[in-house]
């Protein structure tokens, strides 16, 4: 029970990556706004954790993404892995 909704909550945070990123390919939002706002600030300090790793190339192409989902995948990994272990 405990596994299936510390996966579901995975799930929903790699939906809301995948979102994100989608949207920043249109130049026209003004990510202080609702619901751009919102999204911004619950994935940003994430993935700025790897924009510090792999800076924009050309101010432009962000790649941190790619290294964020295999962080986001390998802490999947791990937590499943503990709750497993623990019997939940």
């Amino acid at each position: 029970m405990i596994l299936r909704a510390v996966n579901s909550l995975f799930y929903f945070y790699y939906v809301i990556l995948i979102l994100r990123i989608f949207l920043t390919w249109i130049p026209s939002i003004d990510w202080y706004q609702q619901p751009f706002e919102f999204l911004r600030s619950i994935t940003d300090p994430f993935l700025n954790i790897f924009r510090g790793i792999i800076p924009p190339i050309g101010g432009v192409l962000d790649i941190s993404p790619i290294l964020a989902f295999f962080a986001l995948q390998f802490l999947q990994m791990a937590v499943n892995w503990l709750l497993v272990g623990f019997g939940l």
